[in-house]
């Protein structure tokens, strides 16, 4: 890793920049390879710009990203680049604080789930059910395979009558830690079931000393995030970048 690069993000806190500045996962654009002034990191649907402002490393996104930038600088070099393609939102950084979860009260939450629902760890077929529809796919859309997925990561999911309707899993992975991505099917939603998964991954995290980390897209996301024992840290700026075909469903983008 280059060491200016790492410079330009050292005090961004984002899970997901970790696991590219980590080799783990993602792609880093450079303006010069040799003697770098701008950066864009770009996994999954998320790319992060830091360093001078460039529109040299706008060139190399393709189809509907979330673009995020370091400064008001960056702010400014979006809005009038991708000018009528952007949409401006805010996400919201959660504080990573590894001994604020309460066990008992996240165990409290797993075991109000009805009995009609199986509650399962991702396995192989769990997996492959995930990665068939686009509200769930985002569960396991960063590894290769499955192999892949049961080397680097784990994961929980509910079942009702066989059929997948709500997931918690790693978005990503970076040093002891992971991005927790949380969906249920649509026609699931507002059942609590998120609350479930999610108090179960932040429980297979702590029994496995792996951190969990949080995101929040929305303010919805924020108070699930804090039921389940975080706190919000800060609102950030954020650039949904719309392709000519929108689709339904954003990657990246958490729903409950």
């Amino acid at each position: 890793m280059h060491s200016k690069v790492a410079a330009m993000f050292n005090d961004w806190e984002e899970a997901l920049i970790w696991s590219c500045l980590q080799g783990h996962m993602g792609n880093i654009i450079l303006d010069n390879e040799k003697n770098p002034a701008s950066a864009m990191i770009e996994i999954g649907d998320f790319c992060f710009f830091a360093g001078q402002p460039n529109t040299a490393l706008f060139h190399d996104i393709e189809g509907e990203k979330l673009l995020i930038p370091k400064d008001k600088a960056w702010e400014a070099l979006i809005e009038n680049f991708f000018d009528g393609r952007v949409n401006k939102i805010f996400r919201y950084a959660i504080k990573k604080e590894p001994d604020v979860f309460d066990k008992t009260r996240l165990a409290s939450f797993i075991n109000s789930l009805d009995d009609c629902y199986e509650l399962r760890m991702i396995d192989r077929e769990v997996y492959e059910l995930a990665r068939k529809e686009a509200w769930s796919v985002d569960l396991c859309s960063q590894f290769n395979d499955y192999a892949d997925y049961q080397r680097r990561a784990f994961g929980v999911s509910i079942l009702h009558n066989g059929e997948l309707v709500a997931g918690a899993s790693p978005y990503a992975v970076y040093n002891n830690g992971i991005e927790i991505e949380i969906d249920t099917r649509p026609d699931y939603r507002g059942k609590g079931l998120a609350t479930v998964c999610g108090a179960k991954l932040i429980l297979e995290c702590l029994a496995r000393n792996v951190y969990p980390s949080w995101d929040a897209h929305d303010l919805r996301s924020v108070a699930l995030a804090e039921k389940l024992g975080y706190h919000l840290s800060h609102p950030y700026v954020t650039y949904e970048l719309i392709g000519r075909q929108a689709n339904e469903h954003k990657a990246g983008i958490r729903y409950f």
